[in-house]
C-alpha cells in the first residue's frame, strides 16, 4: 500500500495535476455561457473528467516522448521517468488508461464530442514532438489549451459557436506567449540539442518582445469576447482584472532576470484564469436578474 501511495504521489507530481487550474476555469466560462447558467451535474461532471483525463494523457505522454531530453537538461533531470521514480512502461500504460478515460467522457457528451475526441488527443499529444520540428511549437501548446473552451461549449450545446473560438483565441496566445518566456530558461540547452523555439530564432531580449506582444493581442480578444456576449459592468470588471495582473506578470521577470518567471507563470496564471471565470459568472448571474 504504501508503494502505491507513492507511486500516486509521483505521477501526480509529474503530471502536474494542480495546474488543470490554468484551463478549467476557461473552459467553465463557456460552460455557463453555452447553458446560460448553470448546466446540469451530469454535464458538469463528464466535462471535468473529460477536461482532467485529457490534460493527463498529454502531461503523461510528454514526459514519456522527452524523456532522454529531459535526462540531458539540468532543469529537467530529476523528473520521474529519468530520475528512475516511474518506468516509460508505466508513464506510457497511465497515458492510454487516460486517454481511454477521456474517450468515456466525451462519449457520455453528445456525438460531436465523440466524433472530436481523437482529433483532440492528436492535437495534445502531438505538441510534444513539435519543439523537435518548429520554433512555433509555443502556439501549438497554447492551442493545446484553447481548446477548452470550444470543447466545452460543444460539450453543452451539441454544436459550435463561432463566438467561442475567440476565446479560444485568447487562450492560445495567453499559453504561448508564457510558453515563450518559459523556454527562455532553456536556452543554451536547446541551442546544444538543437530543439526549436522563439528564442531560440530571435534570441531572449526579442522573445520578451514576442511574448508582451501575444499577450495585448489576448487582451484585445477577451474586450472582442466581452463585447460578442454583451458583458454588463462584473464582466469588463475581470478583463480590466486580468489586464493588470498581467502587466504585473511581466514586470516580474527580464531578459537580464528570469529567477520569479516559476511564479509568474505558474501561481498568477491559475489567479487570472479563476478571476475571468469569476467575474463572467457573476456577470451572467446578474444579468439573470438574480
Amino acid at each position: 500500500m504504501a508503494g502505491i501511495l507513492t507511486q500516486t504521489r509521483t505521477t501526480l507530481e509529474m503530471i502536474k495535476w494542480e495546474h488543470s487550474i490554468f484551463a478549467l476555469p476557461f473552459a467553465l466560462t463557456a460552460t455557463i455561457l453555452a447553458a446560460d447558467g448553470v448546466p446540469s451535474a451530469r454535464a458538469l461532471l463528464w466535462i471535468l473528467i473529460a477536461m482532467v483525463s485529457a490534460r493527463s494523457a498529454a502531461m503523461a505522454f510528454n514526459r514519456w516522448a522527452d524523456a532522454d531530453l529531459d535526462a540531458a537538461n539540468p532543469r529537467t533531470k530529476a523528473r520521474a521517468i529519468p530520475a528512475g521514480l516511474l518506468s516509460r512502461q508505466f508513464v506510457l500504460g497511465f497515458t492510454i488508461l487516460m486517454a481511454a478515460l477521456f474517450f468515456v467522457a466525451s462519449a457520455q457528451l453528445n456525438r460531436l464530442t465523440l466524433l472530436m475526441s481523437p482529433l483532440v488527443l492528436v492535437v495534445l499529444l502531438g505538441y510534444s514532438y513539435m519543439k523537435r520540428l518548429s520554433r512555433w511549437s509555443h502556439i501549438v501548446l497554447g492551442f493545446a489549451l484553447g481548446i477548452a473552451p470550444s470543447a466545452a461549449w460543444i460539450a453543452i450545446r451539441g454544436s459550435l459557436d463561432p463566438r467561442i473560438l475567440v476565446l479560444t483565441a485568447a487562450v492560445t496566445l495567453w499559453v504561448g506567449g508564457f510558453d515563450v518566456l518559459y523556454a527562455c530558461q532553456d536556452f543554451e540547452h536547446d541551442r546544444e540539442v538543437g530543439l526549436h523555439s522563439i528564442p531560440q530564432a530571435i534570441g531572449i531580449t526579442r522573445a520578451f518582445l514576442a511574448a508582451r506582444i501575444m499577450h495585448l493581442i489576448m487582451l484585445a480578444l477577451l474586450v472582442c469576447f466581452g463585447w460578442l456576449f454583451h458583458f454588463a459592468a462584473a464582466g469588463w470588471l475581470g478583463i480590466a482584472i486580468v489586464a493588470v495582473l498581467l502587466l504585473w506578470e511581466h514586470s516580474l521577470v527580464s531578459p537580464r532576470d528570469m529567477s520569479k518567471l516559476n511564479a509568474a507563470f505558474f501561481t498568477m496564471n491559475g489567479v487570472i484564469a479563476t478571476v475571468f471565470f469569476t467575474f463572467v459568472a457573476i456577470d451572467l448571474w446578474l444579468k439573470k436578474g438574480h
